[in-house]
Formats: structure tokens, C-alpha cells, sequence
């Protein structure tokens, strides 16, 4: 999409600091960074929200989430913990179309709900 932020990034576009770069994914800080850690994962296809998954992305979800397992490893997460999160829509907090992790930890995080 020629107006998505994240696609731009993903493509060199816009120039970021990226943490992980494979063929189909992404990884870079958050500008407004919520924890000590605060890393988004997108993939470099352009899919607008989780909802709009087919049963075509099946390899890509998988790496996805292995991908962020990876990162946490790296930051040295895994021993006391990391949150995972996808918002998909607005009222869940969507701000970017683009299909995207948060990576959060570095600190107590609470709980949900």
C-alpha cells in the first residue's frame, strides 16, 4: 500500500533502526515506546489486520510468532517474562492498517482485564 507507514519502513523507505530484518519480516523500536521494550513486528506483505488472514498465511503467521520468540530470546526476555499483543481495529487500538506485534517487557506489565 503506497500510503502505509509500515510498508514503507519494510521497504527502506523510511529510513529505521531495524532489529531484525528476514525475506517476509521486520522488526523495529517503537517511537512511543510503552515498556522498557517495546519492539513491533510486522510482516513485509502488506495485510491490513489479523482478521484479514487466509488460510494462505499460514507459513507466515508461524514465522511471525517464532520471529518474536526470537527477539524476546535476544533481548534476554524469556527468564521473567515479555507480552505479546495484536490489536486488530480500531476499538482495540489499531493505529497502523498494517498487521503488527507488539513485543513489550523490561519491567512488570500488569495484568489484562
Amino acid at each position: 500500500m503506497e500510503n502505509c507507514i509500515f510498508c514503507k519502513i519494510a521497504s527502506g523507505e523510511i529510513q529505521s533502526e531495524l532489529v531484525y530484518e528476514d525475506d517476509l519480516v521486520v522488526a523495529f523500536h517503537d517511537q512511543v515506546p510503552l515498556a522498557p521494550v517495546h519492539i513491533l513486528i510486522i510482516p513485509r506483505q502488506h495485510i491490513p489486520t489479523f482478521d484479514d488472514l487466509e488460510d494462505r498465511h499460514k507459513d507466515l503467521a508461524g514465522h511471525l510468532l517464532l520471529v518474536s520468540q526470537k527477539i524476546a530470546r535476544q533481548n534476554n526476555l524469556q527468564d521473567k517474562g515479555y507480552r505479546l499483543t495484536m490489536n486488530c481495529g480500531r476499538d482495540a487500538g489499531q493505529e497502523v492498517d498494517h498487521l503488527h506485534f507488539h513485543l513489550l517487557g523490561g519491567r512488570a506489565l500488569g495484568r489484562l482485564g
